[in-house]
This record gives C-alpha cells, sequence and structure tokens, in this order.
C-alpha cells in the first residue's frame, strides 16, 4: 500500500479494479472486506458527490476505480485481494490536496506591464504562449478545469457554453475561494474583456468547471478523481489541474492515478497538472514534482516569469520519476476572480497550468490532435529556453 505522508490522509482509501472488471471488483470488495460500493454508472447529476460523502465506497466507472471509507482491517483485507490475480488491482489512502497559487494581491497594486511586457491590450501570459500570432480559438474544444469551481456570475463569463459540476460534499459549485475562477479565466477566459487586457487562452473553448477543492482552497484525491471522470464521460479534450499534495525526494508516484491517466489517454483526454510551488530556489533548494504531476502519464508544468526566468517556487526534476514536461507563465499572472472583485493578479505553477491547458485546447483544434498525439504536439511546438530540462521540460508552451 502507497502512502503520501507528506499530504496528509482523509481515512479513505484508493481502490484500482482491474480494467473491465467493475462489477467483480465490487463484488469482491464487499466479499473481503465487507465495503459496499455505488457505482456512478447508477447516478447522475450532482449524485455521484453526495454518493461520495454518505457511501461506505463509490466506483468512479469511468475510471475503474474506487473511494471507500475503511477502517484498518479492512484495508489490510482489501491489500491482501491484491494478490489473488483478481479485479483488486491495487490499493493506495486517498490523500489530500491543495491549490497552488502565491497570497493574492490587493487589486491597487495592480501595474500597466509586467517587467517590459506591455499588458494595454493582452496579458503578457498570452503574449508569452504566442496567443497574438495564433488564429485558433479553442472552438469546439472542451477543457475541464478542475479547482474551486467558478463564478458563474462573472461578467465575462455571460454567453459562453459554461458546465459546472461540485464533486466536494456540502458545496456547491460556486467558487468561494477564487483560485478555480482565476484558473477558468487563464485557459479559456476572454481576448476582448469590457475593461483590461484579454485574459483567455482558448477563448472560444467550451469550459467544463468541476470544483473538486473546497472553498478552503484544498480537498481530496477522491474529488479529483470524481473530476476527471466527469470531465472524460464528456468527452474534454484537456483537463486542467492547478493543485496537488507535496512530496519528498525519492517517494513513488501513485500508480493508481497513472493508470487512470493513461485510461483517460486512451479516451482521448489528456491531463495537465501544477508541478507544485515547494522550491525556494534562491535559497538553493529544489523540491521534487508533486502529486498528482509526477505521474509519468500526466504533464507536469513548471512556471516562468515575464523573462522566461523560473520561478522561484517552481517544483523541478528531482527524481526521475516526476519530472517537469513543460513550463507556463506563472508570476502576476492577471486573470478573472469573484465578484466583487472581479479580477486579480497571483502567482504559481497553478497560474501556469491553465496556460498550459489553453495552447493544448488550441493544438486540438488547431491539429485534431488528441491524447499521445496532443502531448507531443505540445513538446514539440515548445519555445527552447536555456535554463535546465530539469527545470523546464521542453520548453515554453506555444500556441499554434
Amino acid at each position: 500500500m502507497t502512502t503520501a505522508e507528506s499530504g496528509g490522509g482523509t481515512g479513505r482509501y484508493l481502490v484500482l479494479l482491474e480494467e473491465n472488471a467493475t462489477a467483480a471488483g465490487v463484488h469482491t470488495m464487499e466479499r473481503v472486506a465487507g465495503v459496499r460500493a455505488a457505482s456512478t454508472a447508477d447516478v447522475t447529476g450532482a449524485g455521484a458527490a453526495a454518493m461520495l460523502g454518505d457511501a461506505d465506497g463509490l466506483v468512479l466507472h469511468e475510471l475503474g476505480v474506487a473511494v471507500v471509507r475503511a477502517a484498518d482491517d479492512q484495508a489490510d483485507a482489501l491489500t491482501r485481494a491484491t494478490g489473488e490475480r483478481g479485479p483488486v488491482a491495487r490499493v493506495e489512502r486517498e490523500r489530500v490536496v491543495h491549490t497552488y497559487a502565491t497570497p493574492t494581491k490587493e487589486p491597487e497594486e495592480d501595474r500597466g506591464t509586467v517587467g517590459t511586457v506591455d499588458e494595454t491590450a493582452l496579458t503578457w501570459g498570452l503574449r508569452a504562449v504566442g496567443v497574438p500570432g495564433s488564429a485558433a480559438t479553442g472552438a469546439g474544444i472542451r477543457v475541464a478545469v478542475l479547482d474551486t469551481g467558478v463564478a458563474r456570475d462573472h461578467p465575462d463569463l455571460a454567453g459562453r457554453t459554461l458546465e459546472a459540476r461540485s464533486f466536494v460534499d456540502g458545496e456547491d459549485v460556486d467558487d468561494g475561494h477564487g483560485h478555480g475562477t482565476h484558473c477558468v479565466g487563464t485557459a479559456c477566459g476572454p481576448r476582448t474583456p469590457d475593461t483590461g487586457p484579454g485574459y483567455g487562452v482558448a477563448h472560444e473553448a467550451e469550459i467544463y468547471a468541476g470544483k473538486v477543492l473546497g472553498d478552503s482552497g484544498s480537498g481530496t484525491d477522491g474529488g479529483i478523481l470524481s473530476g476527471i471522470s466527469w470531465a472524460v464521460s464528456n468527452g474534454c479534450a484537456v483537463v486542467s489541474l492547478s493543485l496537488g499534495s507535496a512530496t519528498r525526494p525519492g517517494d513513488p508516484h501513485s500508480e493508481i492515478f497513472e493508470t487512470v491517466a493513461r485510461r483517460a489517454l486512451r479516451r482521448g483526454t489528456l491531463m495537465v497538472a501544477a508541478a507544485g510551488n515547494e522550491s525556494d530556489r534562491a535559497r538553493g533548494r529544489i523540491a521534487p514534482v508533486s502529486h498528482p504531476a509526477n505521474c509519468p502519464s500526466i504533464l507536469a508544468v513548471g512556471a516562468v516569469d515575464a523573462e522566461h526566468r523560473v520561478a522561484d517556487f517552481s517544483c523541478g526534476s528531482v527524481d526521475p520519476d516526476g519530472a517537469v514536461d513543460l513550463v507556463g507563465p506563472g508570476v502576476d499572472v492577471y486573470s478573472s476572480w469573484t465578484l466583487p472583485t472581479r479580477y486579480q493578479r497571483i502567482s504559481g505553477t497553478s497560474m501556469a497550468t491553465p496556460h498550459v491547458a489553453g495552447v493544448a485546447a488550441l493544438i486540438a483544434q488547431e491539429h485534431g490532435a488528441r491524447d499521445w498525439e496532443l502531448w507531443a504536439r505540445l513538446g514539440q511546438s515548445a519555445l527552447r529556453l536555456p535554463s535546465p530540462s530539469t527545470d523546464v521540460g521542453a520548453g515554453l508552451a506555444q500556441a499554434p
């Protein structure tokens, strides 16, 4: 059993089921451990979030993963079952995850430029990823942003195709934090808002905002997996995950999230995740890529500033088991925020991730690319940077 102690536990477990063996897995969990699990195949709408909060277990049918409550003896029984060559493949403790952004700045601290980059018309981030020279808009591409929800009343989102669902028990999808609205704005916000610079990369993409982190900015693996299942079932080409749990050097990645990522890719959905903010490069500390971005089949995104320098906080490729794949703009990023504030500048690999997710949507539209082809095109078209590949991967994501 794998435990990410640095991320904390919840008393719940993730149970990976062999592919195409969901029904047999449900039966085995009840037989060996007395755990009864409902399935998302039997519920619709917000029912899954409530079931995840109330039931002994919930099977995410699209992914072949169960999230269950289990006492120590039940968890041990489930773990033993993984050695029986049956439908239960792996068991891991559920982790606690959180947003990856630095504290917000007050609106009056906003500037018209960042460094030497003019932000009169477009943010420095959009310029850095090559939006001005691209004709792609993201039209027809579904992008899932799994975060703290979204401010559905934000005027910049009026008239957009926006699907929203909460996977946080007891909270609706409205963003009581701000982080999710900021990430939605960067990935899919407008190019010509009524006020201020354009800040959305894939400004005509269809938005799927899943609330997997509560208004406190924290959540769990189960909420993330529920959101991924929803995104995959809705045919989202890209899932943006500006969240994670810190890892320590030598920590293995989650085999369950890795398997989920591979299964999602086979369904045409690419997951893009924040590498993490635990580094302190000014003091010589480079922290390893966080969970779940450290999974080989999840594209890990680091952060750079307007001068293309690696952000002080951005995690790096400390372990072979967790590499930075690309970087995006992640310092002093201007985007949407909850009302009445409306706009805000914040920093983090959380801000870099939706830039890359938005670029992925543009490439998906331009080339009809999905899954591993989409990943490959992102890497091949990236702007090469002088920083070590351990910090920036293939480079800075570029619009087609």
